[in-house]
């Protein structure tokens, strides 16, 4: 059942409403959304929320609105964009969806040899430099919230350096949707982030133009946070009874 929304006028609101109804299943591909007028007394706002929040429905590829006509709902597995993935780790009950979670994992996993190699070949002094910056602040420090920040802008010079906008995009939404729901587990993340050597030796390829090197080096580091962070998935898998 839709609620109403507390605050009026509030197009966001309508917008994350409907999309975790969507993304969560209780709306399905093919399915008619209620008319503006029902939606705004369902929802407790005016019919320009409404139409505000549908538009924006729309733009991330989970309605279909022709004039005149019904709203109807769209596979956004089809049609949506990574965006999504945050949303789609936790369910309505506040469960975790363990299936997105491991895909997230594995798909960042898939993508960091693709990025070193592009970045062997792309990156420009300016993205070496920046890489090799990353490594002396992570040298420089033992604080693990530290650490995750010069993490973070090292693998940021690294996509950046493949000159990729897809790759750029990709990464950014992966970023986003780990932070969905392991920003209060920053431990999980702590064996990755401490391996400062082997990120130095990651740059240290990219800068020597080494590419089997580097690659090596780039899966070697995100495995360790993939096995941590797969460590937790089963945990929870576990817990919420879920058969892997």
């Amino acid at each position: 059942m839709l609620r109403p929304i507390a605050r009026q006028s509030i197009a966001a609101s309508v917008f994350d409403q409907l999309r975790d109804h969507i993304v969560q299943g209780q709306l399905a591909p093919g399915d008619s959304l209620p008319s503006e007028r029902v939606l705004a007394e369902q929802l407790g706002v005016n019919r320009g929320a409404v139409r505000e929040g549908l538009k924006r429905l729309e733009q991330a590829g989970l309605v279909s609105i022709q004039q005149g006509e019904t709203t109807q709902v769209r596979d956004f597995r089809r049609t949506a964009g990574l965006e999504l993935l945050g949303t789609m780790l936790l369910r309505a009950d506040g469960t975790i969806d363990t299936a997105v979670a491991r895909s997230i994992v594995e798909l960042r996993s898939e993508l960091a040899p693709v990025i070193a190699r592009l970045a062997v070949r792309r990156a420009s002094e300016e993205h070496l430099d920046r890489v090799e910056a990353a490594v002396a602040a992570m040298r420089a420090t033992s604080d693990l919230d530290e650490l995750q920040r010069a993490a973070l802008h090292f693998w940021t010079a690294v996509v950046d350096g493949t000159q990729n906008v897809a790759l750029q995009l990709a990464m950014g939404s992966l970023s986003r949707s780990y932070g969905a729901v392991l920003s209060q587990l920053a431990s999980v993340m702590a064996a990755e982030v401490r391996a400062t050597e082997d990120y130095a030796a990651l740059a240290s390829a990219l800068r020597g133009r080494r590419e089997p090197s580097a690659v090596k080096r780039a899966q070697k580091i995100v495995a360790l946070g993939a096995d941590a962070v797969g460590g937790v998935i089963d945990a929870v898998s576990a817990f919420q009874g879920e058969a892997r």
